[in-house]
């Protein structure tokens, strides 16, 4: 299944992903959000990788959205396997971003969603 994103209440926008993540996907998934951040929404991103099997190699993946769009984000929670968890958190620009980015291991969709509330 391709990654794929839905805009839920309260500005959150939940992105899926399973398999290999291609650039092409999330890049229509930015597309979306920052479609939102360009009417004037501050967006708060939960990602859930599920059956998740890393990204897509031999592409060019830029970071024009990362500093583009990347301080409107309100805060990414990120929800996965535990061994995705420092490159999932390399690839969200954690600490290299102002958004706050956090990861939550498989199955605390909860945890993440209090979080993203906070």
């Amino acid at each position: 299944m391709p990654a794929n994103i839905q805009h839920e209440s309260n500005n959150l926008w939940v992105l899926r992903a399973s398999g290999l993540l291609k650039k092409s996907e999330l890049e229509h998934c930015q597309g979306a959000v920052g479609a939102d951040i360009d009417a004037g929404g501050q967006p708060r991103v939960l990602v859930v990788l599920e059956n998740f099997e890393g990204w897509e190699r031999g592409v060019d993946w830029d970071v024009d959205f990362l500093f583009s769009k990347g301080r409107q984000i309100g805060k990414i929670a990120i929800v996965g396997d535990p061994r995705f968890e420092s490159e999932a958190l390399m690839f969200a620009g954690a600490n290299i971003r102002p958004t706050p980015v956090k990861y939550f291991r498989a199955g605390r969709f909860a945890e993440a969603r209090a979080w993203l509330a906070e």
